[in-house]
């Protein structure tokens, strides 16, 4: 049974009326007069697997509004269907909007359901491949992430944080093809591995950091960025990574869904570092949405987007704990230290899968001083 949609805008309803009845009995049909309701019916309706347009349409051509079809949902296989065939018009189509065919009218039943069926088999194939690569990118990404998680899991476990308050935001704002967007999340702090210790002591636990120190933290993002971008197809998501924080927001639209997507990338991961640091310094949600309201301007969009992020667990209780007490989510409450005076672990830390298996190793090793102060929740 056919599962994917076709949309066709055309100005004429006579001429999508036709369509409609040629071809119900094949596919599933919507329709739309002109390009503005086109993108509207995307909005409500999407995603389609195949868009045809008329070429020319009042307000809106159908070069322009496949143009507009190909940022705001790059899947759709793109299709011209039109009785004007001048140079320019095709041209405009191809270089704007990357047509997958350009049919003129009139067109016959049996050839338009062909060219449909050639451009759902190119949907399927378009789908397809970027499922494999956000497979396997996502496995290279956690591989990653797991090796950031044994080399310093102080880094690691501000990076879930912020990872989770950037799919959180995405999924709020409905951001189409936001799988570059969550892997930057999660790499986004990849290049604090470089830092020393003792800076990122300070930084987690909202001391103050000298002038030295702000300029190593202010250089991770390129760090990071340099790391990423020898990986083939992470390109975008190390152009996120790298301009996280450096994105002059008073300069683009109201309305972030009109941003393109490196960056509202960069924007939502520069939002979620910076609401996870007030968050970590003792902020409340509410003052810390405030702060990033007054002081770095973001929209509204995004600011009710961080109102609308799950609650902050607030009641936490102190407990002495051993090793083998502990549990992911728990938050250690002071240094922890190994049997012969090394730290371990700087009180501030989420405990983390990884970071509770390290302990347990040393735990079975050269031991840890137990028992040791926790904050859990209530």
């Amino acid at each position: 049974m056919m599962t994917e949609k076709i949309l066709f805008v055309d100005d004429e309803p006579n001429v999508l009326e036709g369509i409609r009845r040629s071809l119900r009995r094949n596919a599933d049909i919507e329709t739309a007069t002109g390009g503005a309701e086109g993108l509207r019916a995307i909005e409500a309706a999407g995603p389609f697997a195949v868009i045809v347009s008329d070429m020319r349409m009042p307000k809106m051509s159908g070069s322009e509004f496949l143009a507009r079809v190909r940022e705001t949902s790059p899947q759709s296989v793109r299709m011209m269907l039109t009785g004007q065939t001048d140079i320019e018009s095709a041209m405009a189509a191809v270089n704007d909007g990357q047509v997958f065919r350009f049919l003129t009218k009139p067109c016959s039943s049996e050839s338009l359901w062909g060219a449909i069926e050639a451009g759902l088999t190119q949907f399927r194939l378009i789908r397809a491949e970027k499922e494999l690569l956000e497979q396997t990118l996502a496995g290279a990404v956690k591989m990653l992430t797991d090796i950031l998680a044994l080399a310093n899991p102080m880094v690691f476990a501000r990076a879930e944080r912020v990872q989770r308050y950037v799919q959180a935001l995405v999924q709020h704002l409905a951001v189409p093809e936001s799988w570059e967007i969550r892997l930057a999340g999660m790499l986004s702090q990849i290049g604090c591995v470089g830092l020393p210790q003792e800076t990122l002591s300070k930084l987690y636990a909202s001391e103050a950091l000298s002038e030295a120190e702000q300029q190593l933290f202010a250089e991770h993002p390129a760090l990071a960025a340099r790391l990423l971008s020898g990986i083939p197809r992470l390109e975008r998501v190390a152009a996120m990574v790298a301009a996280q924080g450096s994105i002059d927001v008073s300069a683009l639209p109201a309305e972030p869904r009109h941003w393109n997507l490196p960056t509202l990338g960069a924007t939502l991961l520069h939002v979620a570092s910076e609401y996870e640091r007030l968050l970590m310094g003792g902020r409340r949600p509410a003052q810390a949405v405030e702060q990033l309201r007054t002081t770095l301007g973001y929209p509204r969009p995004i600011l009710e987007a961080l109102q609308c992020l799950p609650p902050v667990e607030e009641r936490m209780a102190i407990r002495m704990v051993h090793v083998r007490d502990l549990v992911p989510g728990m938050v250690i409450d002071q240094d922890l230290v190994s049997t012969t005076g090394a730290r371990l672990v700087a009180a501030g830390q989420e405990v983390t899968r990884a970071l509770l298996e390290r302990l347990r190793n040393i735990s079975a090793g050269i031991g840890v001083v137990e028992p040791f102060r926790v904050r859990a929740p209530a």
